[in-house]
C-alpha cells in the first residue's frame, strides 16, 4: 500500500475500514439523527442507539488532527435486517447527533 499524507504508518484509513466492512457484506449505510438514534439508509427505519446490535466497531485517530476522530461501527438494522456501516465523529468535532449515538450504542462484541 502506498503512504498517505498524514495518515501514520500501518494506520487503517476510512476507506480501509469500509472496504472490509463492505466484504463481510456490510454494505448498506447508516446515519445518526436526533435523540440519540440511528436512521437505516434503506429502509428508513429509525432505532434508539441502545437498540442496535453492534457488530465491529473501529476507532480511527488522524495524527495530529481532531477533524480526524472517527468511530467506524458496523451495525444492523432491526427492521429490515440489512447490515452496514455507521460512521460517527467523536471529541471536540462531534456534532450533538453523533456523540449521543456513540454514547448510546452498546459494547461491540471483542
Amino acid at each position: 500500500m502506498d503512504e498517505l499524507d498524514g495518515v501514520a504508518r500501518g494506520a487503517e484509513t476510512l476507506l480501509d475500514v469500509l472496504g472490509r466492512f463492505t466484504q463481510h457484506g456490510w454494505s448498506s449505510q447508516f446515519a445518526a439523527c436526533a435523540g440519540g438514534c440511528v436512521e437505516c439508509e434503506s429502509c428508513r427505519h429509525i432505532m434508539a442507539a441502545s437498540d442496535v446490535p453492534v457488530l465491529e466497531l473501529r476507532r480511527l485517530e488522524g495524527a495530529s488532527d481532531p477533524d480526524d476522530m472517527l468511530a467506524v461501527v458496523a451495525i444492523e438494522c432491526a427492521n429490515c435486517g440489512l447490515r452496514g456501516s455507521l460512521v460517527l465523529n467523536y471529541g471536540p468535532t462531534a456534532t450533538e447527533d453523533d456523540a449521543a449515538v456513540l454514547l448510546g450504542l452498546g459494547d461491540a462484541p471483542r
